[in-house]
């Protein structure tokens, strides 16, 4: 039981920190009211570090901006109107711990 509440915490954090990661960018870019074609750049800029303590792994920034694409691309196909962050805080989840 202690398992599960530890992973639904870390779950939480992890979709806390991409909340917040998204709020930052649209900060970053309010005069484009949040547009940027290389926003997975930006993303794996501000994530990468804080997501590899939190999910306790390695990668490169390379593989975070490949995963940000593909999450990008796919999450409109398999989850249409789900919460974005929650559905790629999920993927991390189940990929890295």
């Amino acid at each position: 039981m202690a398992k599960a509440m530890t992973d639904k915490t870390l779950l939480q954090e992890i979709v806390d920190l991409i909340t917040e990661t998204g709020e930052a960018h649209h900060q970053a870019f309010i005069k484009t009211d949040g547009f940027d074609p290389d926003w997975p750049l930006w993303y794996a800029d501000h994530l990468h570090e804080k997501l590899g303590k939190l999910l306790n792994a390695e990668f490169t920034k390379s593989e975070l901006i490949y995963l940000l694409v593909l999450l990008s691309k796919e999450q409109p196909l398999r989850a249409p109107g789900a919460d974005w962050s929650l559905y790629y805080g999920k993927f991390l989840t189940e990929r890295y711990v």
